[in-house]
C-alpha cells in the first residue's frame, strides 16, 4: 500500500471530539472518555496517522468500528482501547488475515473517536471517512447498506473473555436484530467491528472526509470562544445549518430499552421563540423536532442540542431540566435524502407516517 498520509495533531484532538459531538445529533456516545484517553496517549508518546480514503488501494482491508448499543449505559462503561481492539482482532483471526486502515461506522460522538484508539493498539491508520456522515442507532443505517453491500461478518466483545463473530446475516435488518440481541445480552454496550470493507467499496461508497469536518467544526467552536463571540450562530455559518429554535429544556422523558435509549425532551421557548413550545423525540440520536405539534426538523437532517453559551453538543444522555439550548439542523450528506437513502433513515424508517421534508427546502416542499 502507497499512501500519502499526515499525523494527527494533539491539538486537534479536541476540535475533533467537539465536531464529532456536534454531529453526532445526540447520539454516537460522548466522546469524553475517547478524548481522555486518545490525549494521555498522545502525551505517552503515540501518534495517529490521518489517510486520506483517496490513496486506499482497491484491495486494502478497512475495519469498521464502532461502539453499539444505549449511550446511557456507555456513562456508566468508560471507554477502553483495549476492548475496542477486541472484535477487530476476532475478525482478523476469522479471515485469516490483516487489516490495512481502520475507520469509523459513524463520525457521531464518542463513535468518531474510537477508530482513533484502535489505530494506536494496532499500529495502523484511520482513513477519513465514515458510512453516515453523522450517528444513527441502527446498524443498517449506512451508505454501505444504501449501496446493498455485503452486511457480514461482523464482530462484537465485551469486558469479559468474550468475543462473537456473526458470520452471516440474511438481511441488513437481519443483522442489525442479530448484534442488538448480542449487545443486550453483553450488558446493552458492546464494542463491534462491522463487515470489512474494502479500499475501493470505502472509495466509492463512504462518506468522504468526515473526519476533516468534524475537526473543522471543532475548530469553529475553539475560534467562537477565544473571540466571545456566539459559537451556535459560527457554526451554522460555517456549515450553512439553520438554527431551528431557541429556548429552555422544561422536560425530559427517557428509558433505556432494547439497547437503545428512546425518549423524548421539551423546550419552552426564549427571545424570538418566547411563547412557543418545541419538541424533540430521539432513538439514540435526535430525530423529530416538533414545534408547537407542527414537525418543522427531521432524519436525515443533522438535528443538534447545543449549549448556547458554551457551543457544546448536548446528547440525549446528558439532557437535564434547565439547560439553554439552541437547536440546530446541519446538512446531511446528499446519499442520505436521495429516494434509496430515505427508506433507509428517513422519517418512515423509524416508524413516522410522514414523508420527509428539509429543514433547508422551501415550504411544502418534501421527498
Amino acid at each position: 500500500m502507497v499512501a500519502t498520509m499526515r499525523t494527527l495533531q494533539e491539538d486537534e484532538i479536541e476540535p475533533l471530539a467537539t465536531g464529532a459531538w456536534i454531529l453526532g445529533a445526540g447520539g454516537g456516545g460522548s466522546p469524553y472518555d475517547g478524548f481522555l484517553n486518545l490525549r494521555q496517549l498522545y502525551r505517552g508518546g503515540a501518534q495517529v496517522e490521518l489517510m486520506q480514503p483517496e490513496e486506499l488501494a482497491d484491495d486494502d482491508l478497512v475495519a469498521v468500528v464502532s461502539t453499539m448499543g444505549a449511550p446511557l449505559v456507555g456513562q456508566e462503561r468508560l471507554a477502553d482501547p483495549e476492548l475496542s481492539i477486541k472484535p477487530v482482532q476476532a475478525l482478523e483471526e476469522y479471515l485469516g488475515r490483516k487489516f490495512s486502515a481502520v475507520m469509523p461506522v459513524e463520525i457521531g460522538g464518542g463513535n468518531g473517536l474510537e477508530p482513533f484508539l484502535v489505530s494506536i493498539g494496532m499500529d495502523i491508520p484511520v482513513v477519513d471517512a465514515d458510512a453516515m456522515g453523522r450517528a444513527f442507532p441502527e446498524a443498517q443505517m449506512t451508505s454501505f447498506s444504501i449501496h446493498e453491500l455485503q452486511m457480514f461478518p461482523m464482530a462484537l466483545g465485551d469486558i469479559r473473555d468474550n468475543a462473537i463473530v456473526i458470520t452471516r446475516a440474511a438481511s441488513w435488518t437481519w443483522m442489525e436484530r442479530l448484534s442488538r440481541t448480542i449487545c443486550v445480552a453483553l450488558g446493552s454496550t458492546a464494542p463491534t467491528a462491522k463487515a470489512p470493507r474494502t479500499g475501493r467499496e470505502v472509495k466509492d461508497c463512504a462518506i468522504l472526509h468526515s473526519v476533516t469536518r468534524a475537526i473543522r467544526i471543532g475548530r469553529t467552536v475553539q475560534e467562537a470562544r477565544l473571540s466571545h463571540s456566539d459559537p451556535v450562530a459560527a457554526v451554522l455559518k460555517a456549515e450553512g445549518g439553520r438554527l431551528v429554535f431557541s429556548g429552555k429544556i422544561v422536560d425530559v422523558n427517557r428509558r433505556t430499552t432494547a439497547g437503545f435509549l428512546r425518549g423524548s425532551t421539551a423546550l419552552d421557548g426564549v427571545d424570538a421563540d418566547h411563547g412557543s413550545r418545541f419538541e424533540v423525540e430521539f432513538q439514540n440520536e435526535y430525530l423529530m423536532g416538533r414545534r408547537d405539534g407542527e414537525p418543522v426538523v427531521m432524519v436525515p437532517d443533522i438535528i443538534c442540542l447545543m449549549d448556547s453559551e458554551s457551543g457544546e453538543a448536548v446528547g440525549t444522555e446528558t439532557l437535564r431540566y434547565g439547560q439553554r439550548i439552541g437547536v440546530i439542523a446541519l446538512p446531511a450528506p446528499p446519499i442520505l435524502s436521495s429516494p434509496k437513502g430515505l427508506t433507509v433513515v428517513g422519517p418512515r424508517a423509524f416508524g413516522y407516517e410522514i414523508d420527509y421534508r428539509s429543514a433547508f427546502a422551501d415550504p411544502g416542499e418534501t421527498s
